[in-house]
């Protein structure tokens, strides 16, 4: 074969040399928002999973951005729907490491996926793995063995999640959620809104407010994703949410 056709490492170049390491993502200062301020910094290069870092605010930190460091995008999902829960007080990403003994005797070390701080003083260890992992009983003898170990004074519970429950339209609209809740705060939207849902006799889709509230359409959607965010109205979270998604009053 002519030269020109030799392309250096295509589909049928089996021994391709093993690049070294990228290494860690390390964020410099960002201006007017608090730094990452876990254990173990997950931003690295990964065939399978999606590292990501977000800016975020909690009452713990006066609603001052902070930035959070997640190793998943379930993982970060997880964290949104805790960010816009009104009974939590502050999220922490990767927030303590500890040894612990495995099953198989050995010592080894795990570090916390997330930790909630509830505002009555309660905090819960957050451990999220996908279903076929959970599944199995190395896993499950893995989990238990960490529970045991996690510093008594860390934390009062521990809880596992199901990565696999959050679905993408699931991940999108948390994200979303968390963006108009903590960055885009609208009472005045979100008060007038509620009214014309409580009020209206054929609610049916999102699109059915934006004629009946004096606020322009994106101002209507935006406060109807708060409503759904606390609760005041109920839409599927599982399919992506727009102007004509169905949405119902909490008490139906």
């Amino acid at each position: 074969m002519h030269s020109q056709y030799i392309i250096d490492h295509d589909e049928w170049a089996y021994g391709q040399p093993k690049l070294k390491s990228a290494g860690k993502v390390e964020l410099g200062p960002i201006q007017g928002v608090l730094p990452w301020t876990g254990t173990r910094n997950p931003l690295t290069a990964s065939s399978i999973s999606q590292k990501v870092a977000m800016k975020y605010k909690t009452a713990k930190n006066n609603w001052q951005p902070k930035v959070g460091l997640a190793e998943s995008l379930a993982e970060l999902a997880v964290a949104h729907e805790a960010l816009i829960n009104p009974h939590i007080y502050d999220v922490e990403f990767q927030p303590l490491t500890f040894s612990y003994v495995g099953p198989s005797g050995g010592p080894r070390w795990h570090t916390i996926d997330l930790r909630f701080t509830y505002r009555s003083g309660l905090r819960c260890l957050v451990f999220v793995r996908n279903a076929s992992s959970l599944a199995k009983p190395s896993v499950a003898e893995e989990i238990r063995a960490i529970w045991r170990a996690a510093p008594v004074h860390e934390a009062h519970k521990f809880a596992v999640v199901d990565a696999d429950a959050y679905n993408r339209a699931r991940r999108d609209n948390l994200r979303r959620m968390h963006q108009v809740v903590a960055f885009e705060p609208d009472p005045e939207a979100d008060d007038a809104v509620a009214k014309v849902a409580e009020n209206i006799q054929n609610l049916w889709r999102i699109s059915d407010l934006f004629g009946s509230a004096d606020l322009q359409p994106g101002r209507v959607f935006k406060a109807c994703l708060r409503l759904i965010a606390k609760s005041a109205l109920q839409a599927d979270m599982d399919a992506v949410i727009c102007q004509h998604s169905r949405i119902w009053r909490a008490e139906a």
